[in-house]
């Protein structure tokens, strides 16, 4: 997703033009800038209250991204741990005006905090073209005065088979151009590069759009291409584009000091807690986890004990002792709701509002008692055995890996359905790979990845191996090969079709060896108690 449009979203602020050249560009009025903690799952995510703007695991790639409209990677020039390196930002500003956008006061902290420096160039990338195919079967809007756009349709629990694994939108009053920006935001990874308006259409549209999300393997479901011809009447194509890129001319690591008394100046908000919380046993036709915000309401469903505390305390289960036999076995629904300050007042919540909220239910509810403690843990060490990996083809490309096919457009999951994963790293050092490893490969690798590899500079390669559950469904199959292993590779006897580990993918395909060391502290959360059911509604 662009991080630009995530960013709006965690605003809620219209992005106008920015100031013109030779002109200062306006700043927060106080801004806390730190160093992001070390969590489980780090994206970008943040919230606004009142005056407060709040910015979690934001890297210097995703600012810039929002300050001057760009995808992070269009942006060049750059060091490379502009995509690695995390802050929080915690800032006040005048209320919004309609002369001062969101992205300007970006651009003033960045210049101010970080020193940044830099220009826009324009230069032929690969992109997306939205056209008008044979017929437009979209219709005219029917309220011009709806704002509300594209919404997502959250899937029934009884939803046909043939509706399994679609994601849907219904869009109101929607221009193209905006729809073109709506494409690129939440239709990866079908498409992982800006979406150009060619269709001509002027004014908004009503329409319903739905598509696989993930690309199946085995060529069925609808693709977002296919959504976009027969269900839109419009043309989605690749093409190569004149594209608004941002060079870096010069920029610090490390932000200026914060002002003294920072903490007085900008207090912590209280503790956040449900209003009401209503928790029940969850529905037995469910299966899915599955946490939704919507304003001031908290939908969290199938979720067990183990997964509340997990989610809320933002650590590996693995890390969680003196657990109860019981805690992973029941499911629960939770429904909370929290009053505005005032009414109408305040967008959505943020995860780390929500994850708040869920600890102190769990405290509240389920008389959860917990303390910090450590254990010993295995690090892992990413070695050279026989290196295949090539030096980087665009030393000045910003470093990243993504899901999905790399420069030559070779896909192994189309003739290969267990081989389900696909990594495309692109200018990435071994120490920025080694620290992305845990994210990347969910499942695998339950602890730190130190690079041992002694290879320096960037490099470009592709990854492609299988989920770990499809690793081990293939591996216990009474019919697979007695040397089947989830370390290794297995092969389906139905099909032919090889699971291969990422330990199995990393020595064979980069070359490369991933290998457990000797154990290192890190920390857990004890639980001291917590009772098996909740008290009374």
């Amino acid at each position: 997703m662009k991080a630009y449009a995530s960013l709006a979203a965690i605003l809620a602020v219209s992005s106008l033009a920015a100031p013109a050249q030779g002109t200062a560009a306006p700043s927060f009025t106080v801004a806390d800038v730190h160093v992001s903690p070390v969590r489980l799952h780090p994206s970008i995510h943040g919230n606004i209250h009142g005056d407060r703007v709040v910015l979690r695991d934001a890297t210097i790639a995703d600012l810039i991204s929002f300050a001057y409209k760009v995808d992070p990677s269009d942006i060049y020039g750059g060091p490379t741990w502009i995509a690695f390196d995390r802050f929080d930002i915690n800032a006040t500003r005048a209320r919004m005006s309609t002369t001062t956008a969101a992205s300007q006061l970006l651009r003033g902290l960045l210049a101010e905090r970080f020193h940044l420096a830099a220009h826009t160039d324009t230069r032929p990338l690969p992109a997306f073209v939205l056209s008008l195919g044979k017929a437009n079967k979209m219709k005219a809007a029917a309220d011009a005065t709806d704002n509300s756009g594209c919404q997502y349709q959250r899937q029934t629990a009884n939803a046909a088979d043939s509706e399994k694994g679609m994601t849907r939108f219904t869009c109101h009053n929607t221009t193209m151009a905006s729809f073109a920006d709506f494409l690129h935001d939440v239709a990866s990874p079908w498409l992982n590069r800006p979406v150009t308006d060619k269709t001509g259409l002027k004014g908004g549209w009503d329409f319903e759009i739905k598509w696989t999300y993930n690309k199946p393997s085995d060529g069925n479901g609808t693709s977002i291409f296919d959504a976009v011809d027969k269900q839109l009447g419009l043309k989605l194509e690749s093409s190569r584009e004149p594209t608004p890129v941002v060079v870096i001319d010069s920029l610090n690591e490390k932000p200026t000091p914060n002002v003294a008394d920072i903490d007085k100046i900008l207090p912590p908000p209280p503790p956040a807690s449900f209003d009401v919380a209503v928790i029940r046993q969850a529905n037995p036709t469910e299966k899915n986890f599955n946490i939704d915000v919507q304003g001031h309401r908290v939908s969290i469903l199938f979720a067990t004990l183990q997964t509340l505390i997990y989610k809320s305390y933002n650590i590996n289960p693995g890390l969680i002792d003196n657990k109860p036999k019981w805690l992973d076995d029941v499911h629960w629904d939770v429904i909370g709701t929290v009053a505005p300050a005032k009414p109408g007042e305040g967008p959505d919540m943020d995860i780390d509002d929500v994850n708040e909220m869920v600890r102190s239910l769990l405290a509240d509810r389920f008389k959860l008692v917990t303390h910090p403690g450590s254990k010993p843990s295995a690090v892992y060490a990413l070695l050279a055995d026989n290196p295949k990996i090539k030096k980087a083809a665009d030393p000045a490309s910003p470093p990243s890996c993504k899901e999905g096919p790399g420069a030559d457009g070779k896909d192994p999951r189309v003739n290969n359905p267990l081989l389900n994963r696909l990594i495309s790293c692109q200018n990435m050092t071994m120490a920025e790979f080694a620290s992305e490893l845990r994210t990347l490969a969910g499942g695998y690798v339950p602890a730190p990845v130190i690079d041992s590899s002694g290879l320096t500079g960037g490099y470009d390669f592709t990854l492609s191996f299988s989920k770990k559950q499809n690793l081990r469904d293939v591996a216990a199959s009474p019919a697979a090969s007695p040397a089947a292993s989830t370390d290794g590779a297995a092969s389906d006897p139905g099909t032919g079709a090889v699971a291969i580990s990422l330990f199995d993918a990393i020595q064979k395909q980069l070359g490369l060896k991933l290998e457990k060391k000797d154990s290192v502290p890190v920390a857990t959360l004890v639980i001291d108690h917590i009772e098996q059911n909740p008290t009374d509604n």
